[in-house]
């Protein structure tokens, strides 16, 4: 085999050297125009803008769109296998369609910090939780905020302000369910469906954390007990 035809090195998502150098390049003005995305529909939604400016959101918010779907393009086009490239970056693939969620990466900064990573459970769990409440807590935003736009205007509706949205929001997701608030639009009724299946996986999600950190302590607690003794002997016998 000649130089010419060894294949290059496949990355263990199929990322190539190209594809990293992009993303190298990419990352932060994606991630800030991501933000932006956030904060103009945030406030399209909460000001209720009409007419020009209205117009001027959606334009800025649909490039911004496009600049995601390039962006994955493009990655794509340079992935080595291109197959295994696109199973193990779905995330980005919902970026393009809800630029929320890019932020949910800057979360991964948070478990690196070295409270959270002495050993393998902690890390992992930590992980399992940073990025579950993270991305948890963009979803109950998004989510009032569409419920919002498509209820405010709505006939019988009784969701009219976002505080209101944000309230059903969490106790929606919460599995609570208080019933003071419930969307009567198609599309609210929708982004409801989406919500409660983020609570669902919270609270899983809480509760095998919790047990997985029990069954860590008992195991702890029961391998200190057993070694114990080996050392009462050693104490009372210094010469062995």
């Amino acid at each position: 085999m000649t130089l010419a035809t060894v294949p290059p090195p496949v990355g263990q998502r199929g990322e190539s050297a190209a594809t990293r150098r992009w993303e190298a390049w990419t990352y932060w003005p994606l991630t800030g125009l991501a933000l932006l995305w956030v904060v103009v529909y945030t406030a399209q939604v909460i000001g209720d803008i009409r007419g020009r400016w209205e117009g001027v959101a959606f334009t800025f918010m649909l490039a911004v769109q496009i600049v995601f779907a390039g962006d994955y393009l493009v990655r794509l086009m340079w992935a080595r296998p291109r197959g295994v490239w696109f199973r193990g970056h779905l995330l980005d693939l919902a970026v393009v369609f809800v630029p929320i969620l890019r932020p949910v990466r800057l979360l991964g900064a948070l478990t690196r910090l070295t409270s959270f990573t002495r050993t393998a459970g902690s890390s992992v769990r930590a992980q399992l939780i940073i990025y579950g409440l993270g991305s948890v807590l963009l979803l109950i935003w998004q989510v009032a905020l569409v419920v919002l736009q498509a209820e405010r205007h709505a006939p019988g509706a009784s969701i009219g302000t976002f505080g209101d949205a944000l309230w059903w929001a969490v106790c929606t997701v919460t599995t609570v369910g208080y019933g003071d608030y419930a969307p009567v639009t198609v599309v609210g009724r929708l982004a409801a469906v989406v919500l409660m299946a983020g609570g669902v996986v919270l609270v899983g999600l809480i509760v095998a954390t919790i047990s997985s950190w029990a069954s860590e302590r008992v195991a702890h607690a029961h391998d200190r007990r057993r070694v114990q003794p080996d050392d009462a002997v050693d104490l009372a016998h210094p010469d062995r």
